[in-house]
């Protein structure tokens, strides 16, 4: 069926409830109906992410149940009934709209396939779900999130019995099982209530955060005065009970943005990246005198900061940043002798600051691509190196880390944790504080003894199938036209194989280039992989930060022309 005629199915045929039914038969522009029906919502290596609405190609009850029917096949077919029926799925979701009613249609499909449900029972963050995998000793988990998305959107991510989000050669198994599924009318929606279960493991999830505690003074962490907003999400509840269990007591809230609404009232976007997500927190931390502002976003992954400087204004830290601040100060807080070949993880994208300090300090640093799910890989494939022997493979790992305000310590989770982020980053605050410095002056620091780092994301936005058409087209251009930097060393080509670390084979494919430049600057291209952007990312180094900005500037500005951005 061409577009038009999948509309007119799901229109007129009674199987589709009469509220989506409605919502289509409001629609009069034709490029919206194509839009909505041009193409399946492609369940792709990052699971379903979408506009939320009726259609193919957006996020809804319906496409929602084809995914996980094609999951439950997959589960049948690969662990038998009887694994699927004692060991199940762990289900969690966010504060998003929809995102609870998307778990239970999640729920009642798997489980009306003789399949077992771990249902969390109120809304709680990515990293706990992963966490509850291994905890329930689940053969999957599903998470209901678009992370930090704009309010429209909503998506499906799933992991695998490690905690760990699919990489792609797993998802390729799960996705022949989804696309096998033409008919709509196949899904049973109809669910086993006797095979559900709600389940919280707040506590439990808490407790193993708090085990990645790495300054013990009291006073320090007594003094440390913070704001914190969860951006309307899952951090509300989490975040506070591990800060006030490791002793932080001057902990405040931003009350407006403490209410958990998938609409996100008090900001544009509820992305921490973003300062205007974290303005209403800044205000209220010069309001208080605090020393440092937290924002999470909506399923808890991610953390972003704002800092107090010696002139009382607020410097955003970006997450390169954080991510070198943490590496560092989590590496000076571990015995480091007392652990076996320990590693930290990065992806291609990232700052090499946090590398370079992790390689002076002796640690074994591995990059992967882009997507935390090959940082907590990275963590599964040393633990199966340790059980089988392997002593070639077999790291301990430390920290993992990416520049778009995700890390992890511990292998609590194998995703990105902003609880555990947050604990972090506080105590690491707390100690700074307690020798009369501010975070930006332990980022100088670091500069004094590693050299200047400089780092910039631009990212750009092409909705519809034109859009698509148009970011193919650009990264086509430029793997035809070669690099549009006349200093070029390398070119690295991510859509063909590369070599990994030695002992880890070689990389997935993705549609990544990166430019590596004589002075050992960088640029990397690559469409995103849940939203209809292209990102730029720039990474520099220099003897001070003049240079570095203009080096910076002149980078963007070639990479943007190439590209017809400007």
């Amino acid at each position: 069926m061409n577009y038009k005629d999948k509309y007119n199915f799901w229109l007129t045929d009674s199987f589709f409830d009469e509220e989506t039914r409605n919502e289509l038969s409001a629609i009069k522009d034709e490029k919206e109906i194509e839009d909505r029906f041009y193409k399946e919502l492609e369940f792709g290596t990052g699971g379903l992410r979408g506009v939320m609405g009726a259609g193919t190609n957006r996020m809804n009850k319906y496409t929602v149940g084809k995914a996980t029917a094609g999951l439950g096949k997959y589960l049948l077919k690969t662990y038998g009934n009887e694994a699927c029926r004692e060991r199940g799925v762990a289900i969690g979701y966010d504060t998003r709209n929809n995102s609870e009613a998307f778990s239970k249609i999640t729920a009642d499909v798997l489980s009306g396939m003789g399949i077992k449900v771990y249902l969390h029972d109120s809304p709680r963050p990515t990293p706990q779900l992963s966490f509850s995998v291994k905890y329930f000793n689940a053969l999957a988990g599903i998470v209901l999130t678009a992370s930090h998305n704009p309010k429209e959107y909503n998506g499906y991510k799933v992991y695998d019995e490690f905690g760990c989000q699919l990489v792609p050669y797993q998802a390729h198994q799960v996705i022949e099982f989804v696309n096998a599924i033409t008919d709509y009318k196949t899904i049973n929606f109809d669910g086993a209530p006797e095979l559900i279960s709600k389940v919280n493991v707040t506590d439990a999830f808490v407790e193993a955060v708090l085990q990645q505690r790495r300054y013990s003074d009291a006073d320090a962490k007594a003094k440390l005065k913070i704001v914190y907003t969860p951006l309307h999400g899952t951090g509300k509840i989490p975040v506070q009970m591990a800060l006030k269990a490791d002793g932080f007591e001057q902990l405040d809230t931003v009350d407006q943005q403490m209410i958990q609404d998938g609409n996100f009232p008090t900001v544009v976007s509820p992305n921490p990246e973003d300062r205007r997500a974290l303005e209403l927190g800044i205000e209220q931390a010069k309001n208080t005198s605090a020393d440092i502002v937290l924002g999470t976003d909506p399923d808890s992954d991610r953390v972003g900061i704002a800092v107090r400087t010696e002139d009382g204004s607020f410097q955003l830290i970006t997450g390169n940043q954080v991510g070198a601040l943490l590496m560092d100060f989590v590496l000076k807080h571990t015995d480091l002798t007392a652990v076996k070949k320990p590693a930290v993880v990065k992806t291609v994208v990232t700052s090499q600051l946090g590398a370079d300090i992790a390689a002076k300090r002796g640690l074994t640093v591995f990059s992967t691509l882009t997507g935390f799910k090959f940082i907590g890989e990275k963590i599964t494939q040393f633990e199966q190196a340790r059980l089988k022997g392997d002593e070639e493979r077999d790291y301990t790992f430390i920290l993992g880390y990416e520049e778009s305000y995700g890390y992890l310590a511990g292998t609590h989770a194998r995703d990105k944790d902003a609880v555990v982020s947050a604990l972090l980053i506080c105590e690491m605050a707390a100690e700074a504080k307690s020798k009369g410095l501010t975070m930006v002056d332990k980022l100088n620091e670091i500069y004094g003894e590693f050299g200047y780092y400089l780092d910039a994301l631009d990212s750009f936005t092409l909705k519809g199938k034109d859009g698509l058409e148009k970011i193919s087209s650009m990264m086509k251009k430029l793997r035809e036209t070669g690099s549009p930097f006349d200093d070029t060393e390398t070119v690295t080509d991510f859509s063909v194989p590369v070599e990994a670390e030695p002992g880890f084979g070689t990389l997935p494919t993705s549609d990544v280039l990166k430019y590596t430049l004589s002075d050992g600057s960088w640029v990397a291209v690559r469409p995103s992989g849940t939203e209809p952007k292209i990102k730029l990312y720039y990474g520099v180094k220099d003897t001070n930060r003049e240079k570095a900005e203009l080096r910076l500037d002149q980078l963007r500005k070639t990479a943007k022309k190439s590209l017809g951005l400007e």
